[in-house]
């Protein structure tokens, strides 16, 4: 059978199952006697076990059915979870993402057989079959102790019972059913899914238990329970049941107003069924009201049904042209307009139609970026594990606090961002936090904290990573400044705090002492700040010496379409991004002031430095010196900037074309749009500008 064309869900599987565990298994460390997190934790294992083996990668299978067999020993009350078990299962894991990472570059496992992490897997094991053989054996499980085994009743509310008397008055069964899988199945799921459909040709399921979401969500150990109503007799629902492979047995009851009456396990098929049912299965068969007419019960309609799934994976690639087709569909909306414009006309019909396109457009770009949008969960839910490994290696106390992780991001953004994240975490655990006893000193607790809040803010998401450490040294960092030649004294004297702070995003800056692993490797905070101005987004800092830093993210929900006010700065055309912009003023040539040889104006008790876009694009303006001057107020955090223009032309839906590598000189100018009338309008990055 080739597999290869699984390889991609493999993948991404993979990936949900690793992360799983480690949530799991971080949590497990926190309450080592959760039984739902160690029954977790066992079929999260187990799934990946029969991925891995249904792929042929051996080695993977290997760990995986060594770590479910651990917990399967855990589950059943033989081992306890201690401190070394979460050590070697968080090795286990970093082992498997190896696995996957090499499966991702080459299509192969690799020849590493991780024989350590197998033997310590096997010595949980053996260490406690060396202490069962001090005990005296358990006695041995009667052959037929399978057989034996009931339907388990499921508890009914008013409505179900309301349901069950309702389909006894009409002469209907009511049959209770609980089905055991076999313990080797790989995929549980569709198994129980086979079994409704099998169940669903013979009549009505009401209620499941667990329920269908659950089934469906393979959140149920190896059987699971369910109530039916049915024309037929139970040894044919049995048979039925029994017909879906890899099912180990079957148990039913006949279920009436007033209780139920069990019946004995049942296999094999059909057949089988109605030549061997037991006496006790043909008694409990009522006769059929007499002559009472048979009315459509419609409580029992699609009640319990394992509902279809409703999501479905896409490669982003699809939605990449999906996007790109929008955007055609956009650009061909403004054309249109456009032309309608210049032929001035008149007819109300066509406007009308025009705007319903645009009303169309517009929903569908919505719609689009809805699909495309994902939940930040994605990528900050490896940073607990992250963090707890930190402070092992560190020997720092430390808590993550995280909250927005449901605030949701563009696809390719969310992708992107998980390096910029992890290496200000890392920032605030080795730089941030001071030491347990200098802690103490300052009358802080000895645990330190540090903050991952995620909020929207108008059209940008903001991530904000805050800790309660030292903060930033500015002393510190304005003499490693001088003694690098990055600044002279002279200049040294003149810089802000803030100044200083953001030499710390030059190349290769690093104020670490010591060289280590975790950061201060010379990679620095530039990699950081290049990275998110990549995404058209930025960074900033606020610190106190003392009290702690925050590092904060600003970046744009999308980077395919957005709404923008299309300036003339000398007879050419530019958009700005609506996001970036306070306030339109005009101003007076009188109102200008100049402070260190700049031009400012003061607005609204705020002074705003203005830049002339016409000096910085070199363009000559169209405006007369005299004439009073429009400002567009652009914002980055809480810093403003007065872009000085000729004329305004009004707000429009523009689609962000990229220059390509070739003409990225300049940083004032972030991308290209086509307009209507087929001309390209340049795209101003007012980050850079200010």
């Amino acid at each position: 059978m080739d597999v290869s064309q699984y390889l991609e869900i493999f993948i991404d599987e993979t990936k949900e199952h690793l992360q799983s565990l480690n949530t799991q298994i971080l949590e497990l460390e926190q309450n080592p006697e959760n039984m739902d997190t160690i029954n977790e934790v066992f079929r999260a294992a187990h799934s990946l076990k029969g991925m891995a083996g249904t792929m042929g990668y051996k080695r993977m299978q290997t760990l995986t059915h060594d770590m479910e067999n651990v917990f399967s020993e855990v589950r059943n009350g033989h081992i306890k979870v201690n401190a070394s078990m979460i050590d070697c299962l968080f090795q286990c894991l970093d082992a498997l993402e190896e696995y996957l990472a090499t499966i991702q570059e080459t299509g192969d496992e690799g020849t590493n057989d991780n024989e350590m992490l197998i033997k310590d897997l096997n010595a949980m094991l053996t260490g406690e079959k060396t202490e069962e053989a001090a005990a005296p054996p358990a006695p041995p499980k009667a052959a037929t102790d399978v057989s034996k085994e009931k339907w388990r009743s499921i508890p009914l509310g008013e409505a179900e019972n309301h349901v069950i008397s309702e389909a006894v008055k009409q002469g209907k069964n009511v049959i209770g059913l609980t089905v055991y899988v076999q313990e080797s199945c790989i995929l549980k799921a569709a198994r129980a899914f086979l079994v409704f459909k099998a169940l669903e040709e013979l009549g009505e399921i009401i209620i499941s238990n667990p329920s269908a979401q659950d089934i469906e969500d393979e959140k149920f150990d190896f059987d699971f329970s369910i109530i039916m109503v049915t024309d037929c007799s139970v040894e044919k629902a049995l048979a039925a049941a029994n017909k879906v492979s890899e099912i180990r047995e079957v148990c039913g009851a006949l279920i009436t107003p007033g209780g139920t009456e069990a019946v004995e396990p049942v296999k094999g098929t059909q057949e089988t069924v109605a030549a061997e049912a037991p006496a006790a299965a043909k008694k409990v068969e009522p006769k059929p009201a007499a002559k009472e007419p048979k009315k459509e019960n419609k409580a029992v309609e699609k009640k319990g049904k394992p509902v279809v799934n409703r999501t479905v994976r896409v490669d982003i690639e699809k939605l990449d042209v999906l996007m790109n087709l929008v955007s055609e569909l956009i650009i061909a909306k403004n054309s249109l307009v456009s032309a309608t414009n210049i032929e001035g006309a008149t007819n109300a019909g066509v406007n009308e139609q025009i705007e319903y396109l645009e009303s169309v457009t517009t929903n569908l770009h919505e719609s689009v970026m809805k699909v495309r949008m994902v939940p930040i969960e994605s990528v900050v839910n490896k940073f607990p594990r992250m963090i707890r490994d930190l402070q092992k290696k560190l020997g720092k106390k430390m808590e993550l606090y995280m909250s927005g992780e449901e605030t949701e991001l563009d696809r390719t953004v969310v992708d992107e961002i998980g390096d910029p994240l992890m290496h200000l975490l890392r920032n605030s655990a080795d730089h941030g936090l001071e030491s347990a006893e200098v802690r103490r000193e300052r009358g802080k607790p000895e645990v330190g904290s540090i903050f991952l809040n995620a909020y929207q803010e108008g059209n940008n998401v903001v991530i904000e990573v805050r800790d309660d450490g030292n903060g930033i040294d500015v002393a510190a960092v304005r003499q490693k400044a001088i003694e690098r030649g990055t600044i002279t004294e002279e200049q040294a004297e003149y810089m802000s705090e803030k100044e200083i702070i953001d030499l710390l995003f030059l190349p290769s800056f690093s104020t670490a002492k010591i060289v280590s692993d975790v950061s201060g490797r010379g990679v620095g905070l530039d990699v950081v700040r290049s990275k998110i101005q990549a995404l058209s987004g930025e960074v900033e800092v606020k610190s106190k010496l003392g009290v702690g830093s925050t590092w904060i993210i600003r970046l744009p929900l999308t980077l395919a379409i957005i709404q923008a006010l299309m300036v003339d700065v000398g007879g050419e055309k530019y958009a700005i991004s609506l996001g970036a912009i306070d306030t339109i003023e005009d101003i007076s040539p009188d109102d200008i002031k100049l402070v260190q040889s700049k031009e400012v104006i003061t607005l609204r008790g705020s002074v705003i430095p203005l830049v002339r876009l016409n000096e910085v694009l070199g363009i000559e303006s169209t405006k007369d010196s005299s004439e009073d001057l429009i400002a567009v107020i652009v914002k980055k955090g809480d810093k403003q900037a007065g872009l000085i223009i000729d004329d305004l032309m009004g707000q429009q839906e523009i689609v962000i074309k990229s220059l390509g590598k070739y003409i990225n000189k300049s940083k004032e100018i972030s991308g290209a749009t086509i307009l209507g009338d087929g001309e390209v309008a340049l795209i101003l990055d007012t980050n850079a500008l200010l």
